[in-house]
């Protein structure tokens, strides 16, 4: 039995990276935290899931990562259902994943160029030290960290710094899918902006690369997205582009684009509509 995980080799950006039919999680085996999840996110697109807290973005993540297990439904990547993988097929398809967290999850006693080179000393033990310094290096320079940075440690950089060496550390393993876990929560308006063109420079620097992002930034996220989906009670509530969204006569809906662009509305002159024009 082969338990390598085989993603095609040319997939047109119109096919489907993850597709998330009927899923189901509870912990109680009562109360369903996801109750019926039917998601289609396509290859080489940004995908931008939001929602209230609660809703259950971040099981619905851990879920496509591998960390849970569903009660029931499944979830295909590159048409490979994840679901029922063992141990070691899991820890070949995270392989593929590059994940930029919420608070960049960085090694605290390993310089810049020592945390993007992790995963490759992990996965990659057919490259040299030489090889491996070298791919760090050009994502750092990608993720627009100039020489002058590469040794500094975590306890002596900018949230923004460290938020770009978490971005190259998710890109050392050319993935075929890049999560982000709400990357500007918590951030200033220039900041969170500096983020977000980041994500979309990441799209243009790794044409085809699919990335999921879970943000309560609603300006960002309808800039950036191609897709949106919005969680509540457990289900998709609404699944279209952010056009459709700010078109949407769900009262739910209104009321979460409302409160997410009040929060964001001081971030830039132009208004969301103007910027999707």
């Amino acid at each position: 039995m082969n338990n390598a995980l085989e993603l095609p080799s040319a997939i047109f950006s119109d096919e489907i990276a993850i597709e998330i039919t009927d899923l189901r999680k509870s912990f109680n085996g009562k109360d369903f935290v996801l109750d019926g999840v039917n998601l289609k996110i396509p290859r080489g697109q940004i995908t931008v899931i939001i929602g209230f807290s609660g809703a259950g973005k971040s099981v619905l993540l851990k879920l496509i990562l591998g960390l849970l297990k569903p009660t029931s439904g499944s979830i295909k990547v590159f048409g490979q259902e994840i679901t029922a993988m063992d141990d070691v097929q899991l820890m070949r398809l995270v392989q593929h994943y590059g994940m930029l967290f919420q608070d960049s999850a960085l090694f605290d006693d390993l310089s810049a160029l020592k945390n993007v080179m992790f995963p490759l000393t992990e996965h990659r033990r057919d490259l040299t030290e030489t090889q491996m310094t070298d791919i760090a290096r050009k994502r750092l320079k990608d993720a627009g960290l100039d020489e002058m940075h590469y040794l500094k440690m975590p306890s002596d950089m900018s949230a923004g710094m460290r938020k770009r060496v978490g971005l190259a550390r998710a890109l050392v393993l050319d993935p075929e899918i890049l999560i982000y876990d709400e990357p500007t929560t918590s951030l200033d308006p220039v900041l969170t902006e500096t983020v977000n063109k980041l994500i979309v420079s990441t799209e243009n620097l790794k044409k085809g690369t699919t990335s999921i992002v879970v943000s309560h930034d609603m300006f960002g996220a309808f800039q950036m997205a191609s897709h949106v989906a919005m969680l509540d009670c457990g289900k998709v509530l609404l699944y279209g582009t952010p056009k459709e969204f700010l078109n949407s006569n769900i009262d739910l809906v209104k009321q979460f684009v409302s409160k997410g662009m009040h929060r964001t509305k001081e971030q830039s002159p132009r208004s969301l509509s103007q910027s999707l024009l």
